[in-house]
């Protein structure tokens, strides 16, 4: 098995490319060891010293690490990913979560927009987003800012507000004049 390795614009966070799929539907993302335990990959992951956050793609794994340098994790982390996939284990323990993040906020006389917001992120952005190993998600849309949710390798980024502010805003208020700014959620 071969398992490839990206760097993210997130010096914290590399993804690790399988080859195989992870998610067959949806994200996944874990913050902490506790929350590892519906993972047997995610469980193995935490159980290296250094490793904070997990996040499934479809097929992807991105790994963030609060401490200790890419050079010493990265042989561990690979292993762990290689054991997993020997072992037959499912990637998640019962029926996978649903991260729905709660409840979407908008009014209703805004439901054009949102939908054309939600369609403008499905098509255009979380492709790209999950190329550089995340995700984003709508949260709401309240008095012309747009709140999204980012999830793995976009989750503390330093280049997250660029993204935000001059990517995702700039299409956005390109195709929905109603549209005044973006915001993180």
């Amino acid at each position: 098995m071969f398992i490839q390795t990206e760097a993210t614009p997130n010096p914290a966070t590399l993804k690790f490319i399988p080859g195989k799929p992870v998610m067959h539907a949806g994200t996944l993302d874990i913050r902490s060891a506790e929350e590892a335990a519906i993972s047997p990959l995610a469980g193995r992951l935490f159980g290296i010293s250094g490793v904070t956050g997990v996040f499934f793609g479809s097929d992807f794994v991105t790994v963030t690490k609060g401490g200790g340098e890419w050079p010493h994790l990265k042989p561990a982390i690979l292993g762990a990913i290689m054991e997993h996939y020997l072992s037959g284990a499912p990637l998640v323990q019962g029926a996978a979560p649903t991260q729905a993040d709660g409840d979407e906020f908008f009014d209703p006389k805004d439901a054009e927009t949102v939908a054309t917001i939600k369609e403008l992120l499905e098509t255009r952005i979380r492709p790209a987003v999950a190329g550089d190993g995340g995700d984003i998600t709508f949260r709401g849309f309240e008095n012309g800012v747009v709140y999204l949710a980012m999830k793995g390798a976009c989750s503390g980024c330093p280049s997250s507000t660029a993204t935000l502010k001059h990517g995702i805003q700039n299409l956005l208020r390109h195709f929905l004049p109603d549209v005044q700014s973006v915001e993180a959620y």
